[in-house]
């Protein structure tokens, strides 16, 4: 653990703040759930993730569907890839996803683009050379938890309707873990 050097009282109803660089940094927003830890005297906060919570289902999802679909596929929270599966897989796992991807997540809506086609294809998470994608969120009781990536980083690739319903199957069984 890293020390801030900031230190905040706890005010009549149990409340403390958290200052507006750390909630920036740790891309905290009002809403977002934090799960709370203790050990002997220390309190721990951490931006809860529903799916973090089931991240072997996700590496198992990821898998297989990048096996039927043919691309690389990834599970990612709102913060973070969780999974992935397929040859670039590395270059994803673990890594901290873009701002506009966690807007897309966010926003509820499916994103399919291609570069053959003119599409906006961008970076998921610092990833290169990717010709084509599709962003499809993981919705459970009303929350948006996440999302289901194909990337394809072949020369004038195009996601067909397979791969879509593939993503979108996927999403609804990850989003069924939580209902």
């Amino acid at each position: 653990m890293k020390a801030t050097g900031i230190v905040r009282r706890i005010d009549e109803l149990g409340r403390v703040v958290i200052p507006k660089e750390i909630r920036r940094t740790l891309r905290i927003r009002e809403g977002d759930p934090l799960e709370l830890f203790t050990d002997r005297d220390e309190l721990m906060l951490k931006k809860y993730s529903p799916i973090a919570s089931i991240e072997r289902f996700a590496e198992g999802t990821a898998k297989s569907l990048s096996e039927q679909s043919g691309y690389l596929a990834a599970v990612c929270d709102t913060d973070m890839v969780l999974a992935a599966s397929g040859q670039g897989r590395r270059a994803l796992l673990g890594k901290t996803v873009t701002e506009k991807m966690t807007e897309l997540i966010t926003a509820r809506r499916s994103y399919l683009a291609a570069k053959a086609d003119g599409g906006d294809v961008f970076s998921i998470a610092g990833e290169e050379g990717v010709t084509a994608q599709l962003i499809v969120p993981v919705v459970a009781r009303g929350d948006c938890l996440g999302a289901v990536v194909l990337l394809s980083f072949e020369a004038g690739a195009l996601l067909d309707e397979g791969a879509v319903g593939l993503a979108r199957l996927t999403a609804n069984i990850i989003a069924s873990q939580f209902e």
